[in-house]
């Protein structure tokens, strides 16, 4: 293997990364940026990225635009000598349900950005691509590139059907020929990261957390044993640089040869202490290497969670669901919300609890070997797992301290549907009441008349905005930035909120 800098092909050169402003490609951006790269472009479509300032007080240039768009792509590539294509839709949640969107951004954006890259002479494209490219829900031990592409009418999601055929394009326009330029060909490769994690992550953990501080964490998917690769961050960016290294042809010892070009790669966490103390040990025979060093460290996806849920103080569920009862809860929320499909792009439209890639995701074992990635592009996983569940730990316990709490679910269904029902029994006339009509003549029997169910009403409103009043008056001492979110939430749900706000004072204290 020929030895190169860490800034090698970096320093001085133009880049472009799609998908700039997310926090994968934001991260790949400020790294490019100290290590001396010339240019760093960030395209992506978010105009709300909270990446985007400290992007570009780095320097980077953020343009806005949509992939979809082959003439905006087209400008935003001209003078590049290198792309990292990470720009992508569907890969979790309601994204998964738009069709038609998905493929748009997926494949026709990574068609736009082939054409680009031609037509513009940029000579190296790192795409970024993932394990669903051959996983659909099938048991994987210890897999490697070899294996071939899960059917594409197998797909139960259009994402990873979608990327499978992106990936598929990008390998085989590696070696075609730039225009106008003097027998200079483009050079491509594809990096399959695990689940990405981290701090500052904002795809999987958030949701996972928010669901976990409202109790609904209910149930794990799989038995103990099932066994997933995840990436930290950091160990991401690394692969993404290694893999536009390996696609030079201008170093020094391989002059001409790319080790990259037209290859795919498995990128995870792995066994970084094994992998660096074995790398001195050229003596070991290749097949124990490829079984016991270079073998990923995969792990159950619900204890590698559980880490961050508990470390955080919230309940971790007990209870275990199979993979076949898993899928049936979720098909029916892939049918509920696919028949609210013109909703989906909605902000106020939550996501859905689980949907059956999902399920695949976290209840079937698969995990992928790094050999060929140590191996050709020299990838060892800077950040062993342990250090990175410290260092997103660390970061979401410092975010929760600045952010504000959240009840309970049971206890916004209960306060919320009561103030509903107490205003029905109240105010609507008897007729008009339909199936409440008992309730109503319940509340009649506890306060003596409907009158006083009025009086009720407005007593509880009363105490409910007296403790918002209150809980105003100590935001404003101990969580000056939410003082007005805690004053809407304790005047909708009352002492529930309130609690949570007297607890984050005491701790203060």
């Amino acid at each position: 293997m020929v030895h190169m800098s860490e800034s090698e092909g970096i320093e001085g050169r133009t880049f472009v990364v799609t998908g700039g402003t997310g926090f994968p490609g934001a991260t790949l951006c400020l790294e490019l940026v100290n290590r001396g790269a010339g240019e760093v472009r960030a395209y992506d479509v978010s105009e709300t990225s909270p990446w985007l300032s400290r992007l570009r007080s780095k320097g980077v240039k953020c343009i806005i635009g949509d992939i979809r768009n082959k003439e905006d792509v087209k400008r935003v590539l001209k003078g590049a000598d290198c792309v990292f294509h990470l720009a992508s839709s569907g890969m979790s949640g309601k994204e998964m349900l738009q069709s038609r969107f998905v493929d748009e951004v997926n494949l026709n954006g990574t068609c736009n950005v082939l054409d680009s890259c031609i037509e513009n002479g940029v000579q190296r494209l790192v795409y970024t691509s993932t394990y669903n490219v051959v996983f659909g829900g099938q048991e994987i031990v210890n897999g490697n590139e070899a294996m071939p592409y899960f059917p594409i009418k197998d797909h139960v999601d259009s994402y990873g059907r979608s990327k499978a055929l992106a990936e598929q394009l990008v390998l085989k326009s590696n070696g075609c020929k730039l225009r106008g330029s003097k027998g200079q060909k483009l050079n491509t490769c594809a990096v399959r990261p695990a689940a990405i994690y981290g701090p500052e992550e904002r795809r999987h953990f958030p949701r996972i957390l928010a669901m976990a501080q409202l109790g609904l964490l209910l149930f794990r998917v799989g038995g103990p044993d099932v066994r997933n690769d995840w990436l930290y961050i950091d160990n991401f960016v690394n692969a993404q640089l290694l893999a536009s290294m390996a696609l030079l042809i201008d170093v020094p010892g391989r002059e001409g040869y790319a080790p990259a070009a037209g290859q795919a790669y498995f990128i995870s966490d792995g066994n970084a202490l094994s992998l660096i103390s074995a790398l001195g040990c050229i003596t070991l025979h290749v097949t124990f290497f490829q079984s016991s060093v270079f073998r990923c460290a995969p792990v159950n996806s619900f204890k590698f969670l559980q880490q961050i849920v508990e470390g955080l103080g919230y309940s971790y569920p007990e209870r275990e669901l199979s993979v076949r009862a898993a899928l049936v809860l979720a098909w029916f929320f892939w049918g509920v919300y696919s028949l609210l499909y013109p909703l989906l792009k909605s902000t106020w439209m939550p996501e859905p609890f689980l949907l059956p890639a999902e399920v695949y995701k976290v209840g079937v074992t698969h995990y992928f070997s790094l050999l060929k990635a140590r191996e050709e592009l020299g990838y060892v996983p800077l950040v062993d797992q342990k250090e990175g569940i410290r260092n997103t730990l660390a970061f979401f316990k410092e975010k929760e301290k600045k952010g504000v709490i959240r009840p309970l679910f049971i206890w916004w269904f209960l306060i919320v549907f009561g103030f509903f029902a107490l205003f029905c029994c109240a105010f609507v006339p008897r007729p008009f009441l339909g199936p409440m009509k008992w309730l109503q003549s319940l509340g009649i029997l506890l306060h003596g008349s409907v009158k006083n169910l009025q009086i009720v009403f407005f007593l509880a409103w009363l105490a409910h905005l007296l403790e918002a009043s209150y809980a105003w008056r100590l935001a404003k001492k101990v969580d000056t930035m939410n003082a007005k979110a805690w004053f809407e939430q304790t005047l909708l749900l009352g002492y529930p909120s309130l609690r949570l706000l007297l607890k984050r004072s005491h701790l203060k204290e």
